[in-house]
């Protein structure tokens, strides 16, 4: 006999690996194509869903938080992102990163800062040491703020000749504002150009969603919301999604398991029990009983969450992902930028493109497929229409493909891509 939950008593629940698979990506929106044309309400849902949005400046394509949204909704104004931050239906924080996180949770944002996250953030540290060692100028430039209004970095001119390059080298005003960020003295007003525009913490909390002060167990809820956006984790994955501290073991999980908030999975070929929500039960049954069709092809960025932890995108879908502008160039395998490939239930392979905005030219430099992908017509068709709709998406509605790893996939993309112009 098995309970409405799908939970036989007695019985541990199983999974196959490619139904594990399944409950996160829907769990992640990533399953099925949009079901329509996306609205400043889809962009505001997608964040809710991932409970965080990581923000990240590279812009070789769209920047990060921008095609995250995309791989989910598909076209959309960029600039409602934007227009959400300002009017406080989200707001910035030190998150899994610097991360857009809805307006409404606050509060529970606040308690994890005051109860220690502070401590975990390398950029809080920093600009602990910093406020010690140059309060007089950080104080004087929250006074200035708090008698004229919003700043940015730019509304400063730099003192002495200009640096070559490297954060360290911030004028003085914009470390500061980092830092006064960083300590939660100063919020994000709003963006110009991508640019952080700053004001008091009180002033920009004002226009958030109204809340009452969040006094329940932090550490527990911010476990239980990673589980929520992941779908199926193990114990060891959950503290990486809001950088909570030391990786979780299974025992942490037992009171969790015990009180019936979360449920313990077996999964094929893991070498660690899996953990789902109780209310995501549903979901599970219908990834056991082939209700969950994965139906989406896209790109994702290198912070999606899907694959900005190495081991669990390593352990879920066999993709060994590591992204490498940050290496020096001779030392390169995939390129500077590269995009990885979701094609159903699968990470088949990597895109590394440049958005050539003045040119109107999306370049695809090279698509690696991974070991064992059958490089055929029916990947290349579904390729060629994630590709074709994020160049338009882009404004580069010319699609260059130079090449790709196995070279006879190249001819196949170019061919798709004809078809669909």
């Amino acid at each position: 006999m098995t309970r409405e939950d799908g939970v036989a008593p007695g019985r541990p629940l199983r999974l196959t690996g490619r139904q594990a698979r399944l409950v996160h990506l829907a769990a992640q929106g990533l399953l099925a194509p949009p079901p329509g044309p996306p609205t400043r309400t889809h962009v505001l849902s997608a964040i809710a869903r991932m409970q965080l949005l990581q923000i990240d400046t590279i812009h070789v394509v769209a920047r990060s938080p921008y095609l995250v949204l995309f791989s989910r909704l598909g076209a959309y104004p960029p600039g409602w992102l934007g227009e959400l931050l300002a009017e406080g239906a989200i707001f910035e924080a030190w998150a899994h990163e610097a991360c857009f996180v809805p307006g409404c949770d606050h509060a529970l944002h606040r308690a994890h800062f005051e109860r220690g996250a502070r401590a975990i953030h390398w950029s809080d540290r920093h600009a602990g040491r910093m406020h010690a060692q140059q309060r007089a100028g950080m104080d004087g430039l929250l006074a200035h703020i708090r008698a004229h209004g919003e700043a940015k970095a730019a509304d400063f001119e730099r003192r002495g000749p200009k640096p070559v390059s490297g954060w360290w080298e911030w004028k003085d005003e914009k470390r500061w504002l980092e830092a006064l960020f960083a300590r939660g003295e100063l919020m994000v007003a709003r963006r110009e150009r991508f640019q952080r525009v700053y004001d008091l913490a009180e002033r920009v909390v004002a226009r958030l969603p109204q809340q009452t002060p969040f006094d329940s167990d932090v550490p527990r809820e911010l476990m239980l919301r990673s589980l929520r956006a992941l779908g199926i984790s193990q114990a060891r994955w959950i503290a990486d999604y809001f950088r909570t501290g030391r990786r979780h073991r299974d025992a942490d999980l037992d009171a969790l398991v015990d009180g019936g908030d979360v449920v313990r999975v077996e999964v094929a070929r893991w070498d660690a029990p899996g953990y789902v929500l109780r209310d995501a039960l549903p979901l599970v049954e219908a990834a056991r009983t082939g209700r969950l069709r994965p139906r989406r092809t896209t790109v994702l960025s290198p912070f999606d969450p899907v694959v900005w932890d190495r081991e669990r995108a390593s352990t879920m879908f066999g993709f060994d992902y590591t992204l490498e502008c940050y290496t020096p160039a001779p030392k390169r395998r995939y390129g500077y930028f590269v995009l990885p490939i979701l094609h159903r239930d699968a990470l088949v392979g990597r895109l590394d493109a440049k958005a050539h905005r003045a040119d109107g030219v999306f370049e695809v430099r090279v698509v690696h497929l991974e070991p064992g992908v059958d490089g055929n017509e029916a990947l290349a068709a579904a390729l060629a229409r994630s590709i074709r709709a994020c160049a338009e998406w882009h404004g580069t509605p010319r699609v260059r493909i130079v090449r790709s790893d196995p070279r006879a996939f190249a001819p196949l993309l170019r061919r798709q891509l004809r078809a669909i112009a």
